[in-house]
């Protein structure tokens, strides 16, 4: 049997279980369980499950192709990455509790329910829906070619990019309509046994197999490879301090209130859980270091990788070295690192459109009528990505320039509005308006870094400077619900367990 057959044969195997695992998760309860049950896993996950499930989610393809490759570009500005992330964790050991609480309280499940319950206007929901939609499309599609790029290089070619996308695309439908986030959380276990697995074994490998170990790899980067250990980096770098410190900034206030992020807050058990999480996430960030650190390695091995092909700087090493069956066991680790990002990415999504948009109709109110509204957009927003990524991917790209900074403009209407009364709507939408208006103009026309900076700090310095102004200058809003009913707080020595009970609205959990 050729090397392509053994690793397409492994690859298929694991693919197959893994739909298997995410249909078995929700055995006896996800079938009969409304839009609740299925987008936040009926508010139910224990601790270890939204560990692994966050963890998933922020494990990605990029962890794999993009770290490697900006590792053998650039050197030293990948570890923005785990920078921020690192803070990121330390921010949501407050918030995540915060919002966990107010979407329990309220029955929301989302967001963009917040963002509408917050301020009173259904509307307002719809429209955040389809802005964050805009800004995750990218996410997907990226999701896809990077395992794309994975499944076929692992088959040695057996398998084209083509039927690697649709698989892609298959594989995450095919659980993530069924079972929800439950699944995620499940098919994230399997996934991170074989991240961890693969890395540990990679992080000792490579060094001793094509090296005399790390005391060599080290020395000849110290020696020939100099500035990949220094901001900015190699070459024509423009990652230099100041991008580095307001991009890590940037990300960690972003990163709380990213919607997949949000959805690991939201099916959790409690906010105890949450916090305790917080406090683990940022040991997973140390296999973040194994592809940056062979990324460099690769340097010697594979030098001269330019444009798309560096991001394949880890792989070339795996394929041109192990047997067949070692790739294909990595390769599917990688590959899950595309699925679990890629289905609660479609799973927001959908949740976001069946609860926020579609159920503005009267027809699509009620809990199972909002379910299935939302796994329908799920197919639709995976097909949508899927055929971009076949006829135009370049569209898609182009958006994902801006999807991360974009998301960041929602920090002061959501985080803001969340613990500030007197914030306004007017002041809160007229700051995303600039805020969103400032990113596209400054990244689209090539202006990130501007003088250094990350534009995106620069678009949300624009964004609550008018937001602020706008509330200020303007009159109140007429709204005279009592703040516990507006605001968010985190229930430190709550009866957590209990926190949706008989006090809670009618329409809790709509």
């Amino acid at each position: 049997m050729s090397d392509g057959a053994v690793a397409t044969s492994i690859f298929a195997v694991f693919m197959v279980g893994t739909v298997a695992l995410g249909l078995a998760a929700v055995r006896g309860r996800g079938r009969q369980g409304g839009l609740t049950e299925w987008s936040v896993g009926g508010r139910s996950l224990g601790a270890v499950f939204i560990w692994v499930l966050m963890a998933g989610e922020g494990y990605t393809s990029f962890s794999y192709l993009g770290a490697a490759g900006w590792g053998y570009n650039y050197g030293a500005p990948v570890l923005y990455v785990v920078a921020y992330m690192s803070c990121g964790y330390a921010v949501g050991y407050v918030v995540g509790p915060m919002l966990w609480n107010y979407a329990r309280t309220h029955g929301l499940v989302s967001i963009s329910d917040m963002v509408a319950h917050r301020f009173a206007r259904p509307w307002l929901g719809a429209g955040v829906a389809i802005l964050v939609t805009v800004f995750l499309l990218p996410y997907i599609q990226l999701q896809i070619t990077g395992m794309g790029v994975v499944v076929s290089t692992i088959s040695y070619g057996a398998i084209s990019l083509n039927w690697a996308y649709f698989i892609g695309f298959a594989v995450t439908t095919g659980f993530v309509v069924v079972s929800g986030l439950r699944g995620s959380a499940w098919v994230s276990v399997l996934k991170d046994v074989l991240v961890i697995g693969t890395l540990a074994f990679l992080a000792v490998y490579v060094p001793l197999h094509y090296f005399d170990g790390y005391g060599d790899l080290l020395g000849r980067i110290v020696d020939e490879k100099a500035r990949w250990l220094t901001l900015p980096g190699s070459g024509e770098s423009p990652y230099g301090e100041a991008w580095f410190a307001t991009t890590s900034f940037l990300n960690a206030l972003t990163v709380v209130i990213f919607p997949t992020t949000v959805a690991g807050y939201l099916g959790a058990r409690s906010a105890d859980g949450l916090r305790r999480n917080a406090i683990w996430l940022p040991a997973y960030n140390v296999l973040l270091f194994v592809p940056m650190l062979l990324g460099m390695a690769a340097l010697f091995v594979v030098p001269g990788l330019t444009g798309a092909e560096s991001n394949l700087a880890l792989f070339k090493l795996v394929v041109d070295s192990l047997p067949a069956w070692a790739v294909g066991v990595i390769g599917v680790a990688a590959a899950l690192s595309s699925i679990v990002p890629m289905a609660v990415f479609m799973l927001v999504i959908g949740t976001m459109w069946g609860s926020s948009v579609l159920s503005l109709l009267p027809r699509w109110r009620g809990q199972q009528r909002q379910k299935i509204a939302s796994q329908a957009v799920v197919v639709v927003a995976g097909g949508l990505a899927l055929v971009l990524t076949y006829a135009a991917p370049n569209t898609l790209v182009r958006l994902s320039l801006i999807s991360y900074e974009g998301m960041a403009q929602l920090v002061p209407i959501l985080l803001l509005g969340l613990v500030w009364r007197k914030l306004t709507l007017a002041g809160a939408l007229s700051g995303l308006v600039v805020g969103v208006a400032v990113v596209c103009a400054l990244v689209f026309s090539e202006h990130d870094p501007v003088f250094g900076v990350n534009a995106g700090i620069v678009a949300l310095a624009a964004n609550l400077a008018v937001a602020l102004a706008v509330t200020y200058a303007g009159p109140a809003d007429a709204d005279e619900r009592p703040d516990a009913e507006v605001l968010a707080r985190d229930p430190v020595g709550e009866d957590e367990e209990g926190a949706l009970g008989p006090g809670a609205p009618a329409g809790a959990g709509r």
